[in-house]
């Protein structure tokens, strides 16, 4: 005879606590960091700030392209022929913008890669080991640092890590000035949204475990019905 009892469900080991306990593990944190929504805030936070660093270098690098080639150009072109003024300020202005999108290309990829790898590192650092600290921002820098420098040999390498720190730590000390005068750090924040996203869990759980209750208890009531029907014919007999 089978001795197993399917008269309900057993009670969790996290009686009290639910089924979905916080997580803790830091590979469990990283996970849920990239789970709990289809995009998270996190990436999105990567692709904009990668995006904006784009656009700051170009204007960086395009900028004075476009004065120095415009100036070349007007020093070049004294002895042409134009047909008006119009036509030797346009010429003038074709030949700043070529300056202007080809050498904004070029630090305009740079800046975003870098960007994107020091704050990808940087995030990952902060989930993974639950807390947000100079030393995120500083290894971060020194990681892209050496990416971009490491074609040069073991000398690019240090010195672009040198260089990925001294930028790292000021850049990381002011992102966390500034997540403090927000009024909530994105770590507290990741915080509050895990412990939300728990209790949601939690109650989703009891929900369930109460339908499952109440299932099991009609179920006992609809076999007790019978045998008591039973019970009473045999004593009225």
């Amino acid at each position: 005879m089978n001795n197993c009892s399917t008269a309900g469900p057993q009670p969790s080991r996290h009686e009290g606590l639910g089924p979905f306990p916080p997580p803790q593990r830091r590979w469990t944190r990283s996970a849920t960091c990239v789970e709990r929504q289809r995009f998270p805030e996190e990436t999105v936070n990567i692709i904009k700030s990668a995006f904006s660093g784009g656009v700051i270098g170009w204007v960086y690098g395009g900028l004075p392209a476009f004065r120095h080639a415009r100036k070349e150009f007007i020093a070049r072109s004294h002895g042409e022929l134009f047909q008006n003024r119009a036509d030797a300020v346009q010429s003038a202005h074709r030949a700043g913008l070529r300056s202007f999108i080809r050498y904004g290309w070029r630090w305009s990829w740079r800046v975003a890669a870098f960007v994107a790898i020091f704050n990808t590192v940087s995030t990952g650092l902060s989930v993974y080991r639950n807390k947000t600290t100079i030393s995120n921002f500083a290894a971060a820098g020194a990681l892209a640092g050496a990416l971009f420098r490491m074609h040069l040999g073991l000398h690019g390498l240090a010195g672009g890590s040198v260089f990925g720190i001294v930028f790292g730590i000021p850049a990381g000390g002011l992102l966390m000035v500034m997540q403090k005068l927000a009024g909530e750090t994105l770590q507290e924040k990741r915080n509050r949204e895990r412990r939300e996203l728990y209790e949601q869990k939690l109650e989703e759980w009891q929900s369930r475990l109460g339908v499952t209750e109440v299932l099991g208890q009609t179920e006992s009531n609809a076999q007790g019905g019978p045998q008591r029907e039973i019970a009473r014919e045999s004593r009225s007999c």
